[in-house]
């Protein structure tokens, strides 16, 4: 499983992250950094810190955990972004940190209800600026009341961004991606297994990714969040993690780091393009995610659907993956932000998402370099 940092708390103190109880086994694999795996949200007796426990493990672009708390009033929950943990070149309006957010917020709103607690979330009560997230409250989490558990909450421990081809033997039955898409409860979902949309969004998600990559800058942002091998997660649990035998070996001879992820000629390189193509371009089906407008409070409630539609893949036993490159708003990817509003959303509005689906390969590949990794 992924892992995740702690949440640090506005005047001190943190709450680790919620899991289930073992289940880790890897050659020197990361001591700190697993932790939030490893202890039971259950420990805390504050039902608010027990649901932002798990609200933890909701997925947020390059894993970047943009979250602050502050609990210094009783039964609410004051969430805030750590400015420091954007994403400037591929998410220079901060939209995907926004959608990321909303993923936390639905999923303290999922863990409280486990509780038989209801969570409500004021959305930037003070107010928010379409151009950059800043020190203004996102949302005020109101702890107050009863509620029945939601049923998705069960997979939350089983989700994970499957990044890796998936088997093309096995396609994605319709049945199946409508069941996904139902989970959705705000913003309009949308998706398709045939395989003439297959073939089509497989070669345009392949060269928005070679785009991204091509891009110095929005390269290098990736590049320098990528955690190689146990010490550099321990150090840095966040951003992009190679961690295992292999990454050990590779990191030690030199052959993976920073200088040679950037080397354009290095085998480093070459392979880990070889490597994310070949996860665009194995999809077996696409999902989509439109909101009316580009408002922050839109951009939660992408978040809070992206969520329920994650763990609704989770529980049909599929893969999902996001291919955020299209949907950037930068200059050298205008040309296929424009294309994808056009297929997607002719109408007006705003593409907040796009994922391949399919199922993880019967026998495990080789470890892939997750270059394209957003929402994890």
């Amino acid at each position: 499983m992924k892992r995740r940092h702690f949440l640090s708390l506005l005047g001190g103190g943190t709450i680790v992250a919620a899991a289930a109880a073992g289940g880790i086994v890897a050659s020197r694999s990361p001591q700190t950094a697993l932790q939030p795996w490893q202890t039971a949200g259950a420990n805390y007796t504050d039902p608010r810190m027990r649901a932002l426990s798990w609200a933890i493990l909701a997925p947020n672009p390059h894993n970047r955990q943009p979250w602050l708390v502050d609990l210094s009033v009783p039964d609410q929950a004051v969430l805030y972004v750590d400015t420091t943990r954007l994403l400037p070149h591929t998410d220079p309006f901060n939209r995907q940190i926004t959608v990321g957010l909303g993923c936390f917020i639905e999923l303290a709103r999922m863990a409280a209800a486990e509780d038989g607690v209801a969570m409500t979330a004021d959305l930037f009560p003070e107010g928010s600026d379409a151009a950059a997230l800043d020190g203004r409250p996102v949302a005020i989490l109101r702890f107050d009341g009863a509620i029945a558990p939601d049923p998705l909450f069960a997979h939350v421990l089983g989700r994970r961004s499957l990044k890796e081809p998936y088997d093309m033997t096995r396609p994605v039955a319709q049945a199946t991606l409508d069941t996904v898409l139902a989970a959705a409860r705000q913003t309009q979902v949308s998706g398709s297994v045939d395989m003439t949309s297959i073939a089509e969004l497989r070669a345009f998600t392949h060269e928005a990714l070679r785009i991204e990559i091509e891009t110095p800058r929005t390269y290098i942002e990736s590049v320098d969040l990528f955690r190689v091998g146990a010490r550099q997660v321990d150090a840095n649990p966040d951003g992009i993690d190679f961690t295992g035998p292999i990454f050990e070996l590779l990191n030690a001879a030199g052959m993976m780091n920073r200088e040679t992820l950037l080397d354009t000629t290095s085998t480093s390189y070459q392979e880990g393009l070889k490597a994310v193509f070949a996860n665009t371009d194995t999809a077996m089906g696409h999902l989509w995610q439109v909101t009316p407008t580009n408002t922050r409070s839109d951009q939660i409630a992408a978040g809070r659907d992206w969520l329920r539609i994650n763990l609704a893949a989770t529980g049909q036993g599929l893969g999902m993956q996001p291919l955020s490159q299209a949907l950037q708003e930068y200059p050298e990817m205008a040309d296929h932000y424009a294309a994808v509003h056009d297929r997607f959303a002719p109408e007006g509005g705003t593409v907040q998402m796009l994922a391949r689906i399919g199922y993880a390969p019967t026998v495990p590949p080789s470890p892939r370099w997750p270059l394209e990794a957003k929402l994890i």
